[in-house]
């Protein structure tokens, strides 16, 4: 029981941190003079600063909200991996390696440990469901 409250604990404390870097952050931020100079300074488009914003806003929902599921969560975690490798690589290519450049990398292994501690929960649950299957069997052939 206690690996569960800890398997929790940690799941909603990393899936928080990633909520909040890549859903809140950017929705607040992505529209000021700082965020529309950097992504140009990426060599990108405004267009796909807009874009990438939107799709982070919705990837974050779907990360804390807790009826969504499966596959939606799984292209979620796919999602935000693919861009925070993305952004290791355009800021080291554009700027250089230096401590900058690395943060991205350091998000994704954050997003690792969510991913991780999300599927472990959801075994736990399945495992959850089936005892009280098993029990709900048990009971209906003693009656």
């Amino acid at each position: 029981m206690k690996t569960n409250k800890t398997t929790k604990i940690i799941y909603w404390v990393s899936t928080g941190i990633i909520f909040l870097f890549e859903g809140l952050m950017p929705a607040l931020t992505s529209h000021t003079e700082l965020a529309v100079e950097g992504v140009r300074h990426l060599g990108y488009p405004d267009y796909f600063r807009v874009m990438l914003t939107v799709f982070k806003v919705v990837g974050a929902l779907a990360l804390v909200l807790p009826f969504v599921r499966g596959r939606f969560k799984e292209w979620a975690y796919a999602g935000f991996g693919i861009t925070m490798l993305s952004a290791f690589v355009s800021h080291g290519v554009v700027d250089g390696f230096h401590g900058q450049t690395f943060f991205p990398l350091f998000i994704f292994g954050i997003l690792v440990v969510s991913y991780l501690t999300y599927h472990k929960l959801s075994k736990l649950r399945y495992a959850n469901y089936l005892k009280q299957e098993q029990h709900k069997t048990a009971s209906a052939l003693q009656v």
